[in-house]
This record gives structure tokens, sequence and C-alpha cells, in this order.
């Protein structure tokens, strides 16, 4: 097994996969004709989304929103720009969660909320011991 995707069910395909081009520098891998669907580069694994109002009649779940608690999940992207990554989501109109904060363990991390409400850490890498 490997992990192929992460995929977040948001209320706007196009205004999410502007926002991560415009607060995290992702670029968009592919966007289906129907706008229900999008993937962003992300390496290995890639980051998708998916229409909400798609995948409702299919299970249930609790909707992304700015006005209500993250959920318990994050996007994590690593980089060696920290700071500067930060700041730029936040001029983007990222919410300031944690501004970068250098852990015990040596990794610098910090804390957004997207533009659907989802947390998203933007922290160095790991160094190997």
């Amino acid at each position: 097994m490997r992990l192929g995707y992460v995929i977040m069910y948001v209320k706007d395909i196009q205004e999410t996969v502007v926002f991560y081009e415009k607060a995290f520098g992702l670029k968009r891998r592919f966007i289906h004709e129907s706008g229900a669907y999008a993937e962003m580069e992300t390496g290995t694994t890639a980051l998708a989304f998916v229409d909400e109002k798609f995948v409702k009649d299919s299970f249930s779940f609790r909707s992304n929103r700015c006005s209500e608690e993250a959920a318990g999940i994050e996007i994590s992207l690593v980089t060696d720009q920290v700071e500067h990554q930060f700041d730029k989501a936040i001029k983007a109109g990222a919410i300031s969660i944690v501004k970068p904060t250098q852990k015990p363990w040596g990794q610098l991390v910090s804390y957004v909320r997207d533009n659907n409400g989802c947390l998203v850490e933007i922290c160095s890498p790991i160094e190997s011991a």
C-alpha cells in the first residue's frame, strides 16, 4: 500500500485551486471539465479537491467552513522557507493559527487555515538523525 491522494471536499473547486496557487505556490495538475474535481502538483502524493455536492449523495461528512472549528486533520506542506511561505499564505487570505515556531526536534512549524477553514501546516523538513 502507498498513499496516493489526500482529497478534500470543498464548496468551490475553482476558488480553492486559485487559493492554493496564490497562498502556497502550488501548481494545478488537473481540473476535470465538470469542475467537480481537481489535483495540485505536490510530489508523489496528490492533493485533490472534490466538490462536496458531488459526494453528498454517497455518504455524509461535516463540511469544512471557516466559521466553524477546523476538522481534526491537516495538510502539511514542507519548505525550507517557512517564514516566507507563512507570510505569503497570510497575504493571500489564509488565517494565521500558529506563527512559525521552532520545535525541540529542530523543525520550524506554523499553521494557517485555508479558504475552506482546513488546517494547513507550513513546516521545514525533519532532519534525519
